[in-house]
């Protein structure tokens, strides 16, 4: 039988059931079990005909949309060897004469085609809806459940790239619905299109949904927005964005990242700033990710003050969200050699309640390391751990290292017996640490009480190291 026939001309079964099912029409969506010879799919359909008939335990030729969808869930879904031959079922029973397709059966086969990558027999599928409405549409409206049905079909045409079987759909559906589609339906084949870099056709088919009188959502201006600032026409997505509030429909965070990334990636910062102050204006939260591209934006510009700045004024409204992370504008600030800025701009989150993480913490600490500011980063870490936020052990060495260089071991191990009480645990290499600061400091009587700790500790590996350490204390004059 020849692929291009439709479904709905198969022909008669006879009036006696058959032994086994007809030769079901091969698709070009293939799989590994799927029969390459003609005995080898005269086997698989005798055994489904048998697997039908014992599970309905009456003859096929009297089955029901609800028996054939309990077969299809219960039995044929996971069979190792008959799955992929749902689809030739579906079209068997239709040939019967006491049989009729309704809603059920159609949003099961359409399913099963797009989860199993059947898409070629998706629109053999579309045809035969058309010409066989469901049971539920005989009286004077249509059955509500084939706008749901059709928007399965509309996805996965786009998905694959198959807007002319995506449009054909389209259509089929509004001839078979009462009223008008849902916007969602003209949002997926925007979507699908502008993905696909078809923006003309995107937009063509935008706007015969505005002929269609059907109104157009947020989501629908926020991917036509998308289209045009990833296809570099900044003042088209302007236009756009007008025209969104000009129908009265609202602009959500994601209308106003994506017009921000847009004008940044246009080389106008100071737009894209605008827009930002815009969003306070009407009330529409930040979010972490336009923070992320504000500061990031106007770092690649080289305005690393100007975004550490914009992010204080925005923090000062108390509008950027609590779970904005300082890490990028912290590493921003100190490799541009800003630490005194990039402290400051931590102790003001501190201070209005934006709480920064560790890793921003780390970064900062590392930062005034770097530029020799070893008693700021100190006082850091000290603030760190007063606000219950215990460092890694390699970057609290590090500082215990630095402070002993300058001769503040006594206040280096004062803040490590702080830690310990938060919760820090002490390892060997900072405790030895420690103690070459007492002998460079002459403090023997301190640097004894570490040896004794590190001892009680289990630090010290033999009794060697244990006279080294003795030694070099006994030697240093306090």
């Amino acid at each position: 039988m020849s692929r291009s026939l439709s479904i709905g001309k198969f022909s008669k079964p006879a009036a006696a059931l058959p032994r086994s099912l007809p030769f079901p029409e091969l698709s070009p969506s293939t799989s590994a079990v799927t029969p390459t010879t003609a005995a080898e799919t005269q086997a698989q359909l005798t055994i489904l005909s048998t697997l039908l008939e014992n599970y309905i335990k009456k003859s096929p030729l009297t089955i029901t949309p609800k028996e054939l969808l309990r077969f299809f869930r219960c039995r044929l879904r996971h069979h190792p060897t008959l799955s992929h031959l749902d689809f030739h079922l579906f079209r068997y029973a239709a040939t019967l004469d006491s049989f009729r397709h309704d809603h059920t059966t159609f949003e099961y086969m359409v399913r099963s085609l797009v989860s199993t990558n059947r898409i070629d027999c998706l629109p053999a599928l579309v045809n035969f809806i058309s010409c066989n409405p469901c049971p539920c549409a005989d009286g004077i409206f249509s059955c509500s459940k084939i706008g749901p049905i059709f928007r399965v079909f509309i996805f996965a045409f786009c998905k694959t790239r198959r807007f002319e079987d995506a449009l054909h759909a389209f259509d089929t559906m509004k001839r078979l619905i009462d009223g008008k589609p849902d916007v969602a339906l003209y949002n997926i084949v925007i979507h699908g299109l502008i993905k696909q870099r078809e923006l003309d056709k995107g937009v063509n088919f935008y706007r015969k949904m505005i002929g269609d009188r059907v109104k157009p959502d947020t989501t629908t201006f926020n991917i036509l927005i998308s289209g045009y600032c990833k296809n570099n026409q900044f003042m088209m997505a302007v236009e756009m964005f007008k025209e969104m509030k000009e129908k009265e429909c609202p602009p959500n965070v994601v209308s106003f990242n994506t017009l921000i990334k847009g004008f940044f990636q246009d080389g106008k910062a100071d737009e894209a700033i605008a827009i930002a102050r815009e969003m306070i204006e009407l009330m529409c939260e930040f979010s972490y990710v336009t923070c992320e591209i504000l500061v990031d934006g106007l770092c690649r510009t080289g305005k690393v003050i100007e975004a550490a700045d914009l992010m204080t004024e925005f923090m000062s409204k108390g509008v950027l969200p609590q779970d904005f992370e300082h890490v990028s504008l912290i590493q921003m600030l100190c490799n541009s050699r800003n630490t005194e800025r990039a402290l400051e701009f931590m102790n003001e989150s501190w201070d209005k309640g934006y709480t920064p993480s560790l890793i921003a913490c780390t970064t900062l600490i590392e930062g005034l390391r770097m530029s020799g500011k070893i008693g700021k980063a100190a006082d850091l870490l000290r603030k760190m751990i007063d606000k219950d936020i215990i460092p890694d052990n390699v970057t609290f060495s590090c500082v215990v290292e630095d402070m002993c260089s300058v001769g503040e071991t006594l206040e280096a191990n004062k803040l490590r017996i702080l830690a310990s009480k938060k919760g820090f645990c002490t390892d060997g290499m900072m405790v030895r640490i420690l103690i070459s600061g007492c002998i460079r400091e002459c403090r023997r009587k301190e640097g004894e009480i570490l040896v004794n700790e590190m001892l009680d500790k289990g630090f010290i590996p033999n009794l060697a190291t244990y006279n080294m350490f003795m030694n070099g204390l006994a030697k240093s004059v306090g």
